[in-house]
């Protein structure tokens, strides 16, 4: 059946295992057909299937070679040959030539002839090439058919540096926080970059590795817009987290010191950083006009004159390329509308001149409003540098990691990505998650998929950009549902879960890619690996050197009984649990099963059987912790910081390579930061500030009861 053929060829997945493990879903043909329209194909009865198949065919066959290719070497051999296609109507030999450019600028040039009667020819290179990226060309002839094509030939380790020589071969642990959530006297209301640093000294000096934080990618900061997991841009980061006072601009600015020297401005101040909520608007509202009057002060005094200031912001701007200019052009259409306007505009309701990125009414707006684009490009200029402080803090403070960011799964439907990538963008589908126990119909997220055969066809240009964005400045990064890279899972518009389907991923390429930008950037990947996991991702993520996630809550011998600390995989690193879960005071006190009975997730009678299923689970803890020799029932059993502290000692007698201490357990949050299903009418997620302030942490009685790592010691510091 040539529909089959046709999904099939383009990644849709026939049937999958659920999470259960018992019960296999089909894909329907309905599901088949919505899907390949969203890729831009019409496949509504077997004819146009076919006729599709066959187009796709046909493209093929003229490729002389395939656009990208992705070459890990192993055992110390790299890429060999070029493989090209004979030219449709050749007939006999095949005289070809081959120009090798290499990432350094080197040429190799090649010219031989192929009898081989095939439909393939394999081509020889005519140097050895480095892990980088290299260009192809080839031209084959024979009689009078011809045929040239070009070809990114991506040559990559054979998997992203190992954690252990990071570690000088011994585990490590880490804190993760999530930073908008961090409380300070001096911030401005929400978690900022010098409190990063602030926080990266703090735990280096307790012997941590890493600190570990969420996506910081670009955001509107207001609304509902406020999810690090869904960003206007995964590619470019927040001016939310900027630290305004310490922009050097600011020591000269005179209009930016009297902006932050008036009444007004210091009594919002106060308001800010008492609040127990993040108020992300109001945060920009005060931050923006300041850092405006700094981005003027940038440019009378340095733009242009070739100081250090100047060097380095016209670095990042040349090693972000093009994109930086779109995204801030995007950023300023974005505001001009609404001025305009009075009200915020999705771009896809934008006038249709200004929807492509690449019109002369975009470059018109650009060329008009040039200091308003300028303004959004030194701020990404300005959240590099002082991103790159907080490293340069850590490694300074000893800290063998540093930094561990975090690279979301999507980006907004509404955001920059999709308006200046949209031929790699589908439209009318999301990404989202099957049905489970957790969900009889599944979780639409609302993210537009990317498509794996645009993806590839454009040479993973989107993939490699966002890789090497995600790692400036990481000493490690994880990689939030890893499995995406293998297969997602796709839902049509105005469907459930259940009408939903897994498409394929190029996962070898793509994690050769990101083996290659780790090994440049010398930072260890760890990916998120929970939930339904197909087959093939555990040895794909163990062939390419990535770390896998274990979380105490979900690592369990059956329904009841905790695994053994022994029994953990070592190629993990191990927490108590996630941003999308209970705190651990949460758990202990079921706190979360309350919340999710207010939000509308749970009725009464579930709530009951959540309550009583948690003292099991309390019960099965406590044991398993007495049976591990970390604690006694009696020593625990009341909860606070010494159960929070056992569990902490649990995690790191495992042989997991990495252990992760959640800044919200050092310090006993109750509230999750964020209750998953739910909109801000029914649980403020992401707004939930720390109790406790970074000047508080040291000494604090409870976080170092709370903050136990005696198995881990601190022999993993960097020397």
């Amino acid at each position: 059946m040539s529909l089959h053929a046709l999904a099939d060829r383009l990644g849709i997945v026939a049937e999958y295992l659920d999470q259960t493990g018992k019960e296999t879903r089909r894909t329907s043909d309905e599901t088949r057909i919505a899907l390949l329209a969203v890729m831009g194909i019409d496949a509504h009865d077997d004819e146009s299937a076919a006729r599709a198949l066959r187009a796709l065919e046909e493209q093929e066959r003229r490729e002389a070679v395939d656009p990208v290719r992705v070459v890990a070497v192993r055992d110390g051999r790299g890429p060999e040959y070029v493989t090209a296609r004979r030219p449709a109507d050749a007939a006999g030999p095949v005289d070809w030539t081959i120009e090798v450019r290499a990432e350094d600028g080197d040429v190799a040039r090649g010219e031989g002839r192929s009898d081989d009667c095939g439909d393939r020819i394999e081509i020889p290179l005519p140097s050895s090439l480095p892990q980088g990226y290299h260009t192809v060309r080839v031209l084959l002839r024979s009689g009078g058919a011809r045929s040239e094509g070009e070809q990114l030939l991506v040559v990559v380790p054979d998997g992203c540096p190992d954690v252990r020589e990071t570690l000088g071969g011994h585990p490590g642990f880490g804190v993760v926080a999530n930073l908008s959530a961090v409380r300070s006297a001096r911030n401005w209301g929400v978690g900022d970059l010098t409190d990063l640093g602030d926080l990266l000294e703090w735990a280096a000096a307790r012997g941590a590795a890493f600190v570990g934080v969420n996506p910081l990618h670009a955001l509107r900061n207001r609304g509902g817009d406020i999810s690090p997991y869904s960003p206007i841009s995964r590619l470019f980061r927040n001016p939310l987290y900027i630290d305004v006072e310490a922009v050097p601009e600011l020591a000269t600015s005179v209009i930016a010191r009297d902006l932050f020297a008036d009444d007004a401005t210091r009594t919002e101040l106060d308001r800010l950083r008492a609040a127990d909520r993040i108020d992300y608007e109001r945060v920009m509202a005060l931050k923006r006009p300041i850092l405006r009057a700094l981005h003027g002060e940038y440019v009378a005094r340095h733009r242009g004159n070739g100081d250090d200031r100047d060097r380095e912001c016209r670095r990042y701007v040349e090693e972000s390329g093009d994109a930086l200019i779109d995204f801030a052009t995007f950023m300023a259409i974005e505001e001009s509308l609404e001025r305009n306007s009075g009200a915020w505009t999705d771009w896809h309701r934008w006038p249709d001149e200004l929807r492509a990125p690449r019109s002369d009414a975009v470059r018109r707006f650009r060329e008009e409003h040039r200091d308003d684009v300028d303004f959004h490009v030194w701020l990404q200029c300005e959240i590099d540098r002082q991103l790159a402080a907080a490293q340069q803090r850590a490694r300074d403070a000893g800290a063998a990691i540093g930094l561990y960011q975090d690279l979301a799964i999507g980006s907004s439907p509404t955001g920059s990505d999709p308006w200046m990538f949209a031929d790699l963008f589908v439209h009318g589908a999301s990404v989202g998650a099957p049905p489970d126990p957790y969900s009889a119909t599944g979780q639409n997220w609302g993210l537009p998929p990317l498509s794996p055969h645009a993806l590839r066809c454009t040479r993973y240009d989107y993939w490699i950009r966002l890789v090497r964005s995600a790692l400036r400045h990481a000493g490690a990064l994880r990689i939030d549902h890893v499995m995406g890279l293998f297969q997602q899972f796709w839902i049509p518009e105005g469907k459930s879960g259940e009408h939903g389907a897994y498409v394929r991923f190029p996962a070898d390429d793509l994690l050769g890619i990101l083996a290659l930008e780790a090994t440049r950037a010398g930072a260890i990947v760890v990916g998120e690996d929970l939930g339904t996991v197909p087959p093939d991702v555990p040895p794909g993520l163990e062939r390419w050197n990535v770390l896998s996630s274990k979380v105490l809550y979900f690592e369990r011998e059956d329904e009841s009984g905790f695994k053994a600390a022994a029994a953990y995989d070592e190629r993990a690193l191990a927490t108590a649990n996630t941003h999308d879960m209970a705190t651990l005071e949460g758990w202990w006190s079921a706190h979360d099963v309350e919340l999710r009975a207010r939000a509308g997730l749970l009725d009464e009678g579930n709530v009951e059987k959540g309550r009583a299923k948690r003292e099991e689970e309390k019960q099965a803890l406590l044991e398993r912790l007495d049976r591990d020799g970390v604690a006694t029932p009696g020593e625990i059993s009341s909860g606070g910081a010494a159960f929070r502290g056992a569990v902490h000692e649990f995690l790191c007698e495992t042989p997991a390579v990495l252990v992760g201490l959640a800044l919200d357990d050092l310090v006993g949050e109750r509230d999750p930061v964020n209750l998953p299903g739910v909109g801000p009418d029914r649980y403020p997620s992401w707004s939930r500030r720390l109790s406790l302030p970074l000047e508080s942490l040291a000494g604090d009685p409870d976080v170092e009861r709370a903050f136990r790592v005696a198995a881990r010691g601190a022999a993993h510091t960097r020397r």
